[in-house]
């Protein structure tokens, strides 16, 4: 049986033990002393008086947040789905209890209104092509925004961008169209360039009748090397421009 000073001796080792905290390395606690902010205190060992002192634990570490997938209309109306990824964590405890409610809640909130508003300023083209200038146009906007609540935004991801069947090979048509221009643009470039080639040649030739005698020399000896049945009798271009004064 115990005797009534044990009862008492263990109710004062329980109480004392009531005033002690341990805070890990990553958490803080938020101390509010008759209901009015005290002070941050921690990591480490830590005393709360009961009754009068109240603590709230906040974590430090980086929070990965997953944004629930959002319909999206992009500014040339075309319709998307898209889901990203925020990483952030408090950078001030005592905003984060004091400011805000439940600020985990409150950044999913702002992140998905806000994803929605830039994605939709933008063509959908943009989304695809400038993923990354999108990560930071959301993770600036955000940051603005939560500075007020103690947190820190320090990544935005935009995981994934869904289209519809018809949209896609809508995109597809669109590609292989711009395939097909291209090639025919480096066909045209080609021909230009050959047909400038052959125009600065003739005029080499007509200026210089020696080289039009070694071209046609030249002519002559390939088509020899060739195994034909061809019979080739050179003329003179001297005998032949003979005529053409004629």
């Amino acid at each position: 049986m115990f005797t009534p000073y044990a009862v008492i001796a263990l109710v004062v080792i329980i109480f004392l033990f009531s005033f002690i905290h341990v805070l890990r390395e990553y958490e803080r606690a938020v101390v509010f002393t008759l209901g009015r902010f005290w002070k941050v205190k921690g990591p480490g060992l830590i005393l709360i008086v009961p009754l009068i002192q109240q603590m709230v634990r906040v974590q430090l570490r980086t929070i990965v947040m997953d944004i629930p997938p959002q319909d999206v209309i992009s500014r040339d109306n075309v319709s998307v789905r898209v889901n990203a990824v925020v990483y952030f964590r408090v950078i001030d405890p005592q905003k984060a209890v004091i400011q805000i409610e439940d600020y985990f809640a409150a950044v999913n909130q702002l992140a998905q209104t806000t994803l929605r508003s830039v994605l939709g300023q933008h063509e959908l083209d943009e989304m695809l092509a400038e993923r990354t200038k999108l990560n930071t146009d959301i993770q600036k906007i955000l940051d603005e925004h939560t500075d007020a609540w103690g947190i820190k935004i320090g990544m935005v991801e935009i995981k994934q961008i869904d289209l519809n069947e018809s949209m896609i090979r809508a995109i597809a048509q669109q590609a292989e169209a711009e395939r097909g221009r291209r090639a025919k643009v480096i066909h045209a470039d080609g021909e230009l360039q050959a047909s400038e080639k052959l125009a600065e040649a003739a005029r080499v030739l007509a200026t210089q009748p020696q080289s039009m005698q070694l071209r046609y020399l030249q002519t002559l000896s390939n088509i020899s090397e060739e195994k034909n049945s061809t019979i080739i009798f050179p003329i003179p271009i001297d005998f032949l421009s003979s005529f053409m004064k004629k």
